[in-house]
């Protein structure tokens, strides 16, 4: 079968992957589940991995099929497997987990201690069939199209737990901070939106993600790039500041507005990365506030997410490319030139 693969780290994403035939994946255990992939999210993790930078924290034999947001086909089952069968559709869960260690009986899916991750650590998803597990798989709902959704594998999943976090803490009268609508934030809005009766502001540098954040249920939005965002926040609250921040862009100047901008015992969930937290102690004790870090999501939240697709409450925007464009999408995010998600068609 058709899979693309990383052969070496690179900064140069026009030839990063490379389309090689590789072995179809087998049921090795009486768990594993083999689905044929019909949609497979591109995410920019995938940038970071193909640059190396999860080298610090995972072990990553090379050459790699990468692709962890992936939906599809259920094709062939192990003997034990009784949730799905073949012809089932399912969205996959982006690790396989041992069922078996604490964290795993505590539902924590992306602390277990013996967890394999298919697109990071193991062969992911940009390929014609992935193999994963019993434990991964969710059915999807009727109606519900796998390349439509592959993003939520990840993207929805990432921005639901955060969100699910701040919900928790928000009550009618709050107000409540999403900064970037792009792939992720779109998703996080929505949900937000859905869950809570706080009051949204939404910032982004680009007039089309803020026009589109008015469009999913922001009652405000500020650019800021030319906004003073604490000033704007600040009037907007009168002087209340946000309980809640969910930041899906996790740079060093989205994280540094917390002290300005985040109430009183109030919190800002880092979900993007690549940036640093560069506040003094005293900051954080005069504010109390805290800052809090999004790993991905548990199996019954990817359940609650899919739950929300099929009311309507929460869409994607994407849009579809070939096995053979992987690294045209791979060079058009690492520009910003991909709203909304990209999603990779294998078998298409």
């Amino acid at each position: 079968m058709r899979a693309a693969r990383l052969h070496e780290y690179t900064d140069d994403m026009s030839e990063a992957l490379s389309i090689d035939e590789v072995d179809r994946p087998e049921p090795a255990r009486s768990d594993h589940v083999i689905v044929e992939v019909e949609g497979a999210g591109w995410c920019q993790t995938d940038n970071h991995i193909i640059e190396g930078m999860w080298t610090d924290y995972v072990e990553q034999d090379l050459p790699l099929t990468l692709g962890h947001e992936n939906a599809g086909t259920v094709v062939e089952t192990g003997e034990e497997v009784t949730t799905v069968a073949e012809g089932d559709r399912v969205i996959c869960h982006p690790v396989l987990p041992c069922g078996k260690c604490r964290p795993c009986r505590m539902g924590e899916d992306m602390h277990c201690v013996n967890l394999s991750f298919p697109g990071l650590t193991t062969d992911g998803g940009f390929a014609e069939a992935l193999l994963t597990s019993e434990r991964s798989v969710v059915a999807l709902p009727d109606g519900v199209d796998p390349i439509d959704i592959a993003p939520h594998a990840d993207a929805g999943i990432t921005a639901y737990h955060a969100v699910k976090k701040a919900v928790s803490r928000l009550v009618p009268g709050d107000y409540a901070v999403v900064v970037g609508v792009g792939g992720l934030g779109h998703i996080g809005l929505q949900c937000l939106d859905a869950m809570s009766a706080a009051r949204i502001v939404a910032l982004d540098v680009k007039s089309e993600a803020r026009e589109l954040a008015e469009e999913l249920g922001a009652d405000y939005t500020l650019d800021p790039g030319s906004d003073d965002v604490p000033a704007e926040i600040e009037s907007i609250t009168d002087g209340q500041l946000a309980k809640q921040v969910v930041d899906f862009v996790g740079r060093d100047p989205t994280l540094a507005l917390a002290p300005e901008i985040v109430a009183g015992t109030g919190e800002h969930h880092v979900v993007g990365y690549g940036g640093h937290v560069h506040e003094p102690a005293q900051s954080l004790v005069s504010g109390e506030f805290s800052y809090v870090g999004t790993l991905v999501g548990k199996y019954t939240e990817l359940q609650e997410l899919m739950a929300l697709v099929a009311q309507g409450d929460v869409e994607l925007h994407t849009s579809r490319y070939g096995l053979e464009e992987i690294n045209d999408v791979a060079e058009r995010l690492e520009h910003g030139e991909i709203e909304g998600r990209a999603v990779i068609t294998p078998n298409a």
